[in-house]
């Protein structure tokens, strides 16, 4: 009898190593979620720490005017006369010296001042104006404090906040120099003011009565009718400042003066002679709006950089390397099955 073959697959070696499991790898995509996620994480703090800060500058390209009006007297040179119940008007033009700026690396910013009464206004010229003073305001542009360079003119200008405050305006007491005083008077806090598309912080303060030079005229002006010319004492008060600031920018979107310009007799005590008093001198409806919208687009775009960009980097990137993370972990198998022999 034959014997019968079985033909089929030999036995499996028991010995033989079973086979390795199929490699896993990352796909192409999943490599590029991750790696944007990482990169939007790092984003978000250099966003915040490291661009806000250097995007906060002062800006050097400026040409703004303010106008202050209101009512008050000034003294009429011409018929030696006070003139009460008269409408007075300060203008101040600030233009930056954009090469000067670029040069230094500083803000610098021309500065002309007119005070008018309804006699001078309509003249449109500073030279005709009842005072006309100029300035060169050198500051740095990220602290807003004093730089003395660039042909600053006065020399001696001082203080934390003038044509403008620092940024982030912070609730406590600053340094705002008065030009006229020729010195820096604190502004104590004094709330948070709501105004037509702004909120503001106020600042308010006072400058009692100083003296702050000497004038010749005659003597009979400031009752010395004896004496020819003389040095009569001149003196400065302000009644009444507020100032209200836009916090992360730092623009003076409102404010209101109350300045007293006045004559004395050498050592007295007394004005003989009001030159300028008036009370309440307030940005005009129109400089408002402007200064409020110039806060608004400045401290629009240091929201943009400093707060919207970083959380939404920060929110995306979380996402997309957690998403990124598990598509890596879950990868994609290489290879196919095993064929017979």
């Amino acid at each position: 009898m034959r014997q019968s073959r079985h033909l089929g697959r030999p036995a499996a070696d028991p010995t033989a190593s079973a086979p390795a499991p199929a490699a896993r790898a990352a796909t192409p995509l999943a490599l590029a979620v991750l790696g944007v996620g990482v990169f939007l994480l790092v984003l978000a703090p250099l966003l915040a720490w490291y661009v806000t800060p250097r995007a906060a500058v002062t800006p050097v390209d400026v040409d703004v005017t303010t106008v202050f009006t209101g009512t008050g007297s000034y003294f009429d040179t011409g018929a030696l006369t006070t003139r009460d119940g008269q409408r007075i008007t300060i203008t101040r033009h600030v233009l930056g010296d954009v090469a000067a700026s670029e040069q230094s690396g500083r803000a610098v910013w021309d500065v002309s001042t007119t005070v008018d009464t309804p006699r001078t206004l309509p003249l449109k010229d500073p030279r005709r104006a009842f005072q006309w003073t100029t300035g060169r305001w050198v500051t740095d542009r990220r602290s807003n404090a004093p730089v003395h360079c660039c042909g600053e003119n006065p020399s001696r200008f001082d203080g934390d906040a003038y044509l403008k405050f620092p940024f982030a305006v912070e609730k406590k007491t600053y340094r705002w120099w008065d030009d006229t005083l020729g010195a820096a008077v604190p502004l104590r806090f004094a709330g948070t003011t709501r105004l037509p598309g702004a909120t503001g912080y106020r600042f308010t303060g006072t400058v009692p009565a100083t003296r702050t030079g000497t004038r010749q005229v005659p003597g009979r002006l400031v009752g010395r009718p004896g004496q020819g010319q003389i040095q009569a004492e001149e003196w400065y008060a302000n009644t009444g400042i507020s100032l209200v600031v836009e916090e992360r920018t730092g623009r003076i979107v409102d404010a209101s003066i109350s300045p007293v310009k006045s004559l004395r007799a050498p050592g007295s005590r007394r004005d003989a002679v009001v030159l300028l008093r008036a009370r309440n001198l307030a940005f005009t409806p129109a400089t408002r709006r402007a200064q409020i919208d110039l806060a608004r687009a400045d401290s629009e775009k240091l929201a943009l950089v400093g707060r919207t960009l970083p959380v939404t980097a920060g929110a995306a990137g979380g996402v997309l390397a957690v998403a990124g993370g598990v598509l890596v972990a879950r990868g994609g198998r290489r290879g196919g099955r095993f064929s017979a022999a």
